[in-house]
């Protein structure tokens, strides 16, 4: 099921999906199989083979389906790009493709955006039925639902119909729900119009998982797990930009914090990660930040070249970085994409850390302080 994923622009080789193999780029776009994608490519091949329909149409049935998925999240990011917004990778997963993207699209541009993958699916299997009444006239539909050689463009084109209206159900994260929130959003807030689609996600995705279960149809279940579970992150997005609106991000910085050296040894930064609660390490050079040590990046190095190499061959030197006056709402998405901490940094002087864990806790307080009285003491 083709949906897009906003994420930050920064660490996008870091922040892979996990799992994909290979990469092809189209339009510029890297394009990703996630390993499960391959594995099920081979099981409907072995399990459509029939007595009607040969092995070799069945696998281009298939093929040429996920080709239309394909097609359609390259629409997302054709138009995307119109509007200078970059697409980080699509991947392929056996539900659909994934689109990540850079940034939030803006209400007017998420419309055409949202809207660009469903109408490619509608332009192919319009230009495919267009030949096939050209050649002869169309078969029924009734008689589609026997695979065979003869009926195999009919199927396509049906499929493709099937993608185009499938996505345009108005629940998020389809592409239909996020049309939804683009039209709500002209009336309402973007927090709100989010809220109110990722809500009808939610309750699709519970509608399709009790149909599956009656009807004994797992793969609409796992289907309806993803979307409530796309729905859910999406509420949570909106949550967490609600309770951090109009809150600079120096007020959920850690101000107490340890740093490396550059000269430093994987041996020192072991030792140090393990008498501190800190997991992610400024390293220093010459009063400035040069790099970030994370937890990961030190384990990988402890790994790969021993406690005797150098800090500096294993930090992130393209680390995130954050002004202290930014609206830390504006800073989720960075420390969504970058991992677990970006530093703040005011000019070349190096403020504090932001990690998700304090931001976490951030969230919890403000999430608290909502149902008590006002004070005025607190800065959360």
């Amino acid at each position: 099921m083709p949906t897009q994923v906003p994420e930050a622009a920064k660490h996008t080789s870091d922040q892979m999906i996990p799992g994909t193999i290979g990469m092809v780029r189209l339009f510029g776009v890297p394009v990703r199989l996630h390993f499960t994608f391959v594995l099920l490519l081979i099981f409907l091949v072995f399990i459509g083979v029939g007595e009607r329909q040969s092995g070799a149409l069945t696998a281009l049935y298939i093929l040429a389906l996920f080709g239309s998925v394909l097609l359609h999240e390259l629409g997302h990011a054709l138009v995307g790009r119109r509007y200078g917004i970059r697409t980080l990778e699509v991947v392929m997963f056996p539900i659909g493709g994934v689109a990540r993207l850079e940034r939030m699209p803006k209400a007017r541009e998420e419309l055409w955006i949202a809207s660009a993958g469903p109408l490619v699916n509608v332009l192919i299997a319009g230009v495919i039925l267009g030949i096939l009444w050209q050649r002869g006239g169309l078969l029924p539909v009734e008689t589609l639902a026997q695979p065979s050689d003869a009926n195999l463009a009919h199927r396509i084109a049906l499929g493709n119909l099937i993608l185009a209206g499938f996505n345009l159900l108005p629940a998020y994260p389809m592409d239909g729900g996020r049309i939804l929130r683009s039209l709500l959003a002209r009336f309402r807030t973007e927090d709100d119009a989010t809220r109110i689609a990722a809500r009808a996600g939610q309750a699709l995705a519970i509608a399709m998982g009790l149909g599956g279960l009656l009807s004994s149809n797992f793969m609409l279940v796992f289907v309806a797990m993803f979307v409530y579970l796309g729905a859910t992150q999406e509420a949570a997005a909106v949550r967490g930009r609600t309770l951090t609106a109009g809150y600079p991000v120096r007020a959920a910085m850690i101000t107490d914090f340890r740093t490396l050296s550059h000269s430093d040894t994987i041996r020192d930064a072991g030792n140090l990660l393990l008498s501190v609660s800190q997991q992610d390490f400024p390293v220093m050079h010459g009063g400035r930040p040069v790099g970030l040590l994370t937890r990961n990046r030190l384990m990988r190095a402890m790994l790969a070249e021993g406690p005797d190499a150098f800090v500096a061959g294993a930090m992130d030197r393209d680390f995130p970085r954050l002004s202290p006056d930014q609206d830390l709402s504006e800073a989720l998405p960075v420390l969504a994409g970058s991992g677990s901490c970006a530093l703040v940094m005011d000019g070349d002087q190096l403020l504090g850390l932001l990690t998700s864990e304090n931001l976490s806790e951030f969230l919890m307080l403000r999430q608290i302080s909502r149902h008590q009285p006002k004070t005025g003491a607190d800065s959360w």
